[in-house]
Parts: C-alpha cells; sequence; structure tokens
C-alpha cells in the first residue's frame, strides 16, 4: 500500500514539475513557472537519490531541457528534442526507488506536458515558438502589402530544398534562399518543389514529383 502511494506521490509530483517547466518554455511568465517547475522536480531527487546521485541527475535532467529548449529556438527538426525527451523520461524512471514508482513518474512526465498547454489559453505565449512554426498571418490591415506581394509571385514557381522539410524548412528558388513549410509531408533535402500557396510569410509548398505522380 506505501509503494502504491508513493508511486502516486510521484506522478503528481513529475507531472506539476514538468507542467509548470514546459509552460515557462510555452508562455512568458517571465521565469515565475520554470522555478516553480525546477522546485518539484528538485524534490522529486532529492526524495529518493543520495546527494552525489541527485547532482549527476539534476545536471543530466537540466541537459535534457536545453536540449529541447535549443531545437525548439534554433533547429526545430526534432532531433535535439526528442534525445531531450528521451534523456527526460530516463532521469526521472531511473531515480525512482522501484519499476512502480518509476512508471508513475514517468507518466507524470507525459501527463504534464500535455496539461502545459492549457496554459497557453490563459497567458500570453511565446513570440518565438509563432515563428518557428510559420503561423504568423500578417495582413494588408497590418501595413504587410508589400511583403504579401514580394512572395505572392513565387505561387507556381519551382525550385530545390536546402534543408529537409518537415515540414518546415529552407528551400532555395532563383538562388534565393526562403522558408517554406509542406503540405503535412516530409521533404528531404535536394529534392524539387513547387510553390502552391503564399499567406503572408508562409510558403507552402510540395514535391514536383508527387504534383507529377497525383496527375
Amino acid at each position: 500500500m506505501f509503494a502504491i502511494e508513493a508511486a502516486w506521490l510521484a506522478l503528481f509530483i513529475t507531472g506539476f514539475g514538468t507542467m509548470f517547466l514546459f509552460g515557462e518554455l510555452l508562455v512568458n511568465m517571465k521565469g515565475i513557472f520554470g522555478v516553480i517547475g525546477l522546485a518539484f522536480i528538485t524534490f522529486y531527487f532529492t526524495s529518493y537519490l543520495s546527494i552525489s546521485m541527485f547532482l549527476v541527475m539534476i545536471v543530466v535532467y537540466l541537459l535534457s531541457l536545453t536540449l529541447i529548449i535549443i531545437d525548439g529556438k534554433l533547429l526545430n527538426d526534432g532531433t535535439l528534442g526528442t534525445i531531450g525527451a528521451v534523456l527526460m523520461l530516463f532521469t526521472v524512471g531511473f531515480s525512482a526507488p522501484d519499476w512502480v514508482t518509476g512508471t508513475y513518474g514517468v507518466s507524470g512526465v507525459l501527463l504534464g506536458t500535455f496539461g502545459s498547454l492549457m496554459f497557453l489559453k490563459v497567458f500570453p505565449k511565446r513570440e518565438m515558438w509563432s515563428k518557428i512554426a510559420l503561423v504568423d498571418q500578417l495582413s494588408a490591415e497590418e501595413g504587410y502589402n508589400s511583403m504579401n506581394e514580394s512572395y505572392r509571385h513565387l505561387i507556381g514557381e519551382q525550385g530545390d530544398t536546402l534543408t529537409d522539410l518537415r515540414p518546415v524548412g529552407n528551400i532555395q528558388i532563383n538562388e534565393q534562399e526562403y522558408s517554406a513549410i509542406s503540405n503535412g509531408h516530409w521533404i528531404q533535402k535536394g529534392e524539387k518543389i513547387e510553390v502552391v500557396s503564399v499567406d503572408g510569410t508562409k510558403i507552402l509548398v510540395r514535391q514536383v514529383d508527387a504534383i507529377i505522380d497525383h496527375k
């Protein structure tokens, strides 16, 4: 009975810790959520680990969080984010005294990750995520006519992918480099693409071979 109660406690601690830490990455709370989340995670590690093992695990945990941040702010290809997520789950599970508590702790991390999304409905989100995802909508009413027109001429133009589109990446058209997004499919580097639509700074492309096969 005690083991089950300890496992539920691990779920709540890691759940709230992850929710606030990821919430800090999603919304602009000036570090408040980050401090709360780190406090929960620190309490989790200190409850089960010796001082030496605590230092090791907290360093690995912070490294995993750093990898996720780097992926979200700079790379946005999912590679470092995936490595960071696996490391985070490993540190939480490995730090538990038994497999039951570890399973509950890992489940808390997963639930907390999804739970952090609710902060987007309440608090102002960080602008960097919208820029990375190419979701900025620049309208004529906001004075972006020239930007719209400069991209609109790309519709129907063909070019090549400079990076993998997963689905966001870089393309080259007429020796000019642009950021673009595919229509839900991953397109590898060096493939031929065609611009199908433009919405502000959002350039939607698809693979030329896919167009031919569809026809």
